[in-house]
């Protein structure tokens, strides 16, 4: 199956540069020069993968990542997010983390790093998806085959990373991690991004999952050495 990466790219000569690379690894690909255009195309082509520049014209990266998160109607409200960003401060970055992006690349960047920046995503959604497991705790069910999350019975949304960080706290039930064995153990070792971002993706677990995120009885800080799902 050919897998279909929308680059939402204002830069043209960028754009062209990533497709051609995209395509010449075996993907298909759809192009977007703003971000009023490439929010269209998420919303009616669902692509596999979304390709995102953070300083776009009209409705920049953030909003229009925010806008796909936000529709929780829609199967591309989970498709995986890649952003592209010139900004080199970790909090640019978090924040990016924060409204849903699953990575990011900073520019200058080789073409090369984000096709295999893309296919270690597409590597984990297929490890889940040969994976026929049901992982259950209390009202909190997850498919791991099929990516669905569940608590008490209603669907939930989470990212591609945002949902592997969960299996991996629940496949390790009351042991500590440190942020980077769930690195290692839910991203891979050729995860290139920042440690904190486990942080980040923590935070969206427990507003998903915690019934007080701020007194969470299921994921549960280990001060000084990781996080541990009881």
């Amino acid at each position: 199956m050919t897998r279909t990466v929308l680059i939402i790219e204002d830069e043209h000569k960028i754009a062209q540069w990533v497709q051609t690379y995209f395509e010449q690894a075996g993907f298909a690909t759809l192009l977007a020069a703003d971000g009023k255009t490439g929010l269209m195309l998420a919303q009616t082509k669902t692509p596999d993968l979304v390709i995102l520049d953070l300083n776009l014209p009209g409705l920049d990266g953030l909003d229009v990542c925010r806008a796909i998160r936000g529709d929780k109607t829609a199967v591309v409200a989970q498709v995986p997010i890649i952003m592209l960003t010139a900004r080199v401060e970790e909090t640019d970055r978090l924040i990016g983390l924060e409204l849903g992006a699953d990575d990011y690349v900073t520019k200058p960047f080789s073409p090369r790093e984000l096709v295999a920046r893309a296919r270690a995503l597409f590597r984990r959604l297929d490890r889940y998806a040969e994976a026929p497991q049901t992982i259950q705790d209390g009202d909190l069910l997850v498919e791991v085959d099929a990516h669905h999350v569940s608590l008490g019975g209603a669907a939930l949304d989470l990212t591609p990373n945002q949902f592997a960080v969960l299996v991996a706290l629940l496949e390790n039930r009351g042991r500590v991690l440190s942020r980077a064995q769930l690195i290692e153990l839910a991203l891979g070792h050729d995860y290139e991004g920042l440690e904190r971002s486990v942080d980040v993706y923590i935070r969206q677990l427990r507003r998903k999952i915690e019934t007080d995120p701020a007194n969470p009885q299921r994921i549960q800080t280990v001060f000084g050495v990781g996080y541990r799902y009881v």
